[in-house]
């Protein structure tokens, strides 16, 4: 009879702890899963703002000028056409037209790709051996018209290729080629315009309009 009462007397005490155990167990899990919730409500990130690439250094010969052999010049910051031509057609579809066509001597141009996308439109890229200067640029607007720029070197020094847009783009330069008015300049200054490495400043002087 002692026996009975006594396990009976166990057993129900045993019971009682069990059950608040397993609320406290309870409890403290739902606590775990309230901080690993509130740890995981991050504020979104800002996305970063896209970079805008660098605009094309031109200079190009004032509205009313003689046009003669160039309509100015264009100092291109590397060989890539692919990179490089996107930002030159963006510049001049809003002074000359939209940019259907352009053409190369590929002497100086590693890769010529087909096409560029630029502006929202896409425009054609072909390359002529004999009938283009290696430093000039072929631009066809349709229904427009046809520009003639000097292509200085990228590697060009920043004075050098300043005085080679100053002579590109003024409307009393001589009628030289491309070709033939990188020459005098060096010629003439002594600095071959591809021996100087490429600066990061644009030219003293920029025109932009035609």
């Amino acid at each position: 009879m002692d026996r009975t009462e006594s396990t009976s007397h166990t057993g129900f005490h045993a019971g009682s702890f069990s059950a608040r155990d397993e609320t406290r167990v309870a409890a403290e899990a739902a606590r775990r899963r309230v901080r690993i919730m509130s740890a995981t409500l991050y504020p979104a990130l800002a996305h970063p703002e896209p970079v805008a690439p660098p605009a094309a250094r031109l200079a190009l010969k004032p509205y009313g000028a003689s046009r003669g052999l160039l309509d100015g010049a264009w100092w291109p910051r590397s060989r890539d056409l692919l990179s490089e031509l996107p930002a030159l057609t963006d510049a001049l579809d809003s002074l000359w037209g939209r940019i259907t066509r352009i053409a190369v001597n590929p002497e100086y141009w590693p890769v010529i790709p087909r096409k560029v996308s630029a502006n929202g439109h896409v425009v054609k890229v072909g390359w002529f051996t004999p009938e283009i200067d290696p430093h000039k640029l072929l631009l066809l607007s349709y229904g427009t018209g046809r520009w003639d720029l000097l292509t200085i070197p990228p590697e060009t020094g920043a004075e050098s290729a300043a005085r080679l847009m100053a002579a590109a783009s003024d409307h009393d330069s001589p009628p030289l080629t491309a070709s033939a008015l990188i020459a005098a300049d060096e010629a003439r200054h002594g600095v071959a315009a591809m021996a100087v490495p490429e600066q990061s400043g644009p030219p003293s002087r920029l025109i932009v309009g035609k």
